[in-house]
């Protein structure tokens, strides 16, 4: 088999990973919530994909703090556009809605044992991370099946957006929260002869 034959049957596939911009409401344990974003939110994803329209498709969760930027751009930039169901974030059961500063207040070991150990201590009544992973993976496995060798933009959240790192780089599900990940920050991740690599993580696209 010569060079380009094998490139032909091997596509190089690159997404690019998206967190949502600052949501209304201020920063809360904010899952399954379904707040849209603040006017700074839709700066922070606005500033961060200008100019850049060299996607074949976008993929985003349904939650609309993602799902109606991911809109927009597919209609300003002539992409489309397909919500996949399973990019939600993590539910966060009887602390969705909550301040984690209040939180930590009221109950202190609680939360340090969430953020040190999520697999372990989940927030009360919340998705377990088992569970997450299941549906998070199997969206990212699709996703990779179905759209070999294109330039996709997956807008999601910070908890979807650090499994699907942690998958790429066998980061312990317990360790996940320690991967930074601000309002608006991208990842990119590449998928060359069937291994997936990270190329930048919170980098700019330009």
């Amino acid at each position: 088999m010569s060079l380009s034959d094998s490139q032909a049957s091997h596509p190089v596939t690159t997404i690019d990973l998206i967190r949502h911009g600052e949501p209304e409401g201020g920063v809360l344990f904010r899952g399954w919530r379904d707040d849209p974003l603040s006017i700074l939110g839709w700066q922070q994803m606005r500033n961060a994909t200008s100019g850049h329209s060299s996607w074949d498709l976008v993929v985003a969760s349904p939650l609309i703090r993602c799902a109606q930027f991911a809109e927009e751009l597919s209609n300003k930039a002539g992409i489309p556009m397909i919500i996949d169901e399973r990019l939600k974030e993590i539910g966060f059961g009887e602390w969705e809605g909550c301040s984690p500063e209040l939180l930590y207040q009221e109950s202190p070991q609680l939360v340090s044992d969430f953020w040190s150990n999520p697999v372990e201590f989940p927030p009360p009544g919340g998705e377990t991370m088992a569970r997450f992973q299941s549906r998070v993976e199997s969206a990212w496995q699709d996703i990779q099946l179905a759209h070999a060798g294109r330039h996709l933009l997956v807008v999601a959240h910070g908890g979807v957006n650090r499994m699907i790192i942690s998958t790429v780089l066998n980061i312990p599900l317990s360790h996940m929260f320690r991967l930074e990940l601000p309002y608006a920050g991208i990842s990119r991740i590449r998928i060359e002869q069937g291994c997936p690599r990270l190329v930048f993580h919170c980098g700019s696209l330009s």
